[in-house]
């Protein structure tokens, strides 16, 4: 339905109803789940099917997988790629890291093992590092502190980062996801929440954990309707 059709059905019920109370009810009605925005000016009371977000994990992300299990059985970690994003982008980086989150008291001791397996590992690295090291390595990997409650899953039995968790991981970490912010950032959004099933609650959860749960609410809202 049009804007036009609900300014229509209103008027059978109040005469004159302005354009800016229209407004209002219509961004109330989508913030509640009642009716849904299927693009500018067309509303839906049933929201288009999306498809579930499953990343591919590749065989080097396995192997990497298996040698932090057999090493570290006993502690929890998230894995994943920056190669990831690049199909919510619109210019896609030339360079990703993989992206190695463990117990903060266990990431010395991830970091040295892989240290000695010959890998380009960083630990918690700066802007300075990061400008300097990372930015010109051939395979990165970042070793940062997992979040507790992060909302992280298995994929192909490699602990993961759902895109809830990777969404709002790129808005609270700019420095070390410098490549998606901006305008990419708006883009990665809109793109992401238009093609698959995103839980909000679940992002906004984790955003609280992370500080940012009002800055993340709005950016959510802002892309989801199109702004």
């Amino acid at each position: 339905m049009t804007v036009s059709d609900i300014i229509e059905f209103y008027s059978q019920f109040e005469e004159r109803v302005k354009r800016s109370t229209i407004d209002w009810r219509l961004y109330k009605l989508t913030q509640e789940g009642i009716l849904y925005r299927q693009s500018r000016g067309i509303y839906s009371l049933t929201e288009k099917k999306k498809k579930t977000y499953t990343p591919e994990i590749t065989r080097s992300l396995k192997i990497l997988a298996g040698k932090i299990h057999n090493q570290f059985p006993y502690i929890d970690t998230c894995l994943w790629t920056t190669k990831w994003l690049n199909e919510f982008m619109l210019h896609q980086p030339g360079r990703f890291y993989t992206i190695l989150e463990v117990e903060r008291d266990a990431t010395e001791s991830v970091f040295y093992a892989l240290n000695d397996l010959g890998k380009e590992v960083f630990l918690n690295p700066s802007r300075d590092i990061l400008n300097k090291y990372v930015s010109h390595s051939k395979s990165p990997i970042i070793i940062i502190p997992l979040i507790t409650e992060a909302p992280i899953h298995k994929v192909d039995k490699v602990a993961t980062c759902s895109l809830e968790k990777m969404l709002v991981d790129i808005y609270c970490d700019p420095e070390l996801f410098s490549t998606f912010q901006g305008a990419e950032l708006k883009r990665i959004y809109q793109t992401a929440f238009s093609r698959y099933n995103i839980n909000k609650a679940k992002m906004l959860r984790y955003a609280d954990r992370r500080t940012k749960k009002a800055e993340v609410e709005l950016l959510i809202n802002l892309q989801r309707n199109g702004s």
